[in-house]
């Protein structure tokens, strides 16, 4: 874990190579990608199935793509009762917060004659990528389709690798909680193409959310346009900005907690006190020997990890700014006041008893947000995300004749003659 000030003549270079990770793209990886979409594109359940059976080792048909509700409600059942209790109460805490998201249809009607508004319809179909590897991600589940159910999506499609040759059981309920209409037992890059391109036994949808490893970002980022993504997820990472007053212990267990999940990730602290700084570098490598998955926590750190010793915090403010982290952690004194410093971040954490993991399960905001300095212009997954706006506007001939003219003149001054001809012809009736 570097160790490292902002007055140094190194800090740039280690800052920038922290940012930049993971960019670029691989050249090969894109070309197997785009091999395996126009595959699934062209040839349908046959090469979706040929694909599953080569990398995830099991064997699919139509009639088993498809998970059968007496699947679901099978796996389901073999979760624990409390930790049933645990996923129900994050949904619920989840679908609160989203609730207030809605958007209405609005209607201007103050000028004589003239109408106009937006109106918001939902999606048709959402697909949700839902990780299925070495691990189980129930709350993917909750995050992505609960927003979708609660704007009104008319189908939620959900596709997941099996593991073991079953549907994870926490995933299986996460799936009911939240209000899945179908799900199918695929992955990786095919799944995102079966899901963009439809075929005998998978719908088509309008748009893709979800997370999943290299092969899925690269396929989502490939198919945008033929459908709607979320967003393109790179490795995720948190900043700390600290100061004197934060328990060493906290920051140096939530830095962690960001580099377990893999060896791309980040962790990053920013504060003006040196003592502070030295004392959580000490502290992470102490907690760091406890850890189980401490192999690939330590790659993170080593390659990804700071400890950054800022002139004041106006400049930490300013430096979490340029990062514009997937998550922020203010762990300061006055919190609230540094808040109003922030611009650029994914989802913002204040205080000491705030940290990341509670946004990642059951504070109730969402936790699929941007990464790779993306917040700089996008927004976390909300309901927002799965409706459409649509302009309705409505003159009467009174109300047209008010700007007729101006009308064609403004098409007159871009040169398109049959524009301003439609004005003319209502104007000279």
């Amino acid at each position: 874990m570097r160790l490292i000030r902002t007055d140094e003549a190194i800090f740039e270079e280690v800052f920038q190579g922290i940012m930049n990770r993971g960019g670029g793209g691989d050249p090969a990886l894109r070309t197997m990608v785009e091999s395996i979409l126009q595959d699934v594109a062209a040839r349908g359940d046959a090469a979706l199935f040929e694909y599953t059976a080569k990398f995830d080792g099991y064997v699919l048909s139509p009639q088993t793509v498809q998970a059968s509700p007496e699947e679901i409600r099978e796996a389901a059942a073999l979760v624990d009762p409390d930790d049933r209790a645990v996923l129900q109460l994050a949904a619920a805490r989840i679908e609160k917060f989203h609730r207030s998201q809605i958007v209405k249809d609005w209607r201007d009607e103050s000028e004589d004659g003239v109408r106009i508004g937006q109106r918001i319809t939902p999606l048709d179909k959402a697909g949700i990528y839902v990780p299925g590897g070495l691990a189980s991600y129930p709350s993917t589940v909750l995050m992505a389709a609960i927003p979708a159910r609660i704007a009104g999506v008319k189908e939620i499609v959900a596709v997941t690798p099996l593991r073991q040759g079953t549907i994870n059981p926490l995933v299986a309920l996460a799936m009911e909680l939240a209000g899945v209409n179908s799900i199918f037992k695929i992955g990786g890059a095919q799944a995102i193409a079966a899901l963009t391109y439809g075929t005998a036994s998978i719908p088509r949808v309008d748009k893709i959310v979800g997370p999943g490893n290299v092969y899925v970002a690269m396929a989502k980022q490939l198919v945008y346009g033929h459908v709607d993504i979320d967003m393109i997820a790179g490795p995720s990472e948190v900043l700390v900005i600290c100061d004197h007053t934060a328990p060493v212990s906290f920051v140096a267990a939530d830095l962690l907690a960001q580099a377990e999940h893999d060896d791309m990730a980040s962790a990053v602290v920013l504060t003006p006190n040196e003592d502070t700084a030295r004392r959580i570098v000490d502290e992470l490598y102490r907690q760091l020997d406890n850890l189980p998955r401490k192999a690939i926590v330590r790659r993170a750190i080593d390659d990804y990890g700071a400890v950054i010793i800022t002139k004041d915090l106006g400049e930490a403010a300013r430096l979490a700014n340029r990062f514009a982290p997937e998550h922020l952690e203010l762990m300061v004194e006055n919190p609230e006041e540094l808040l109003s410093e922030i611009t650029h971040a994914g989802a913002v954490f204040l205080g000491q008893y705030t940290p990341e993991a509670l946004g990642d399960y059951m504070a109730g905001p969402n936790h699929i947000l941007p990464t790779g300095g993306t917040a700089r212009f996008s927004s976390p997954l909300g309901v927002y995300d799965f409706v459409k706006r649509t302009s309705v506007l409505s003159f009467t001939r009174e109300a047209f004749h008010r700007y007729g003219r101006q009308t064609e003149r403004f098409a007159a001054l871009e040169g398109l003659d049959a524009h301003g001809r439609s004005i003319s012809v209502r104007l000279d009736r």
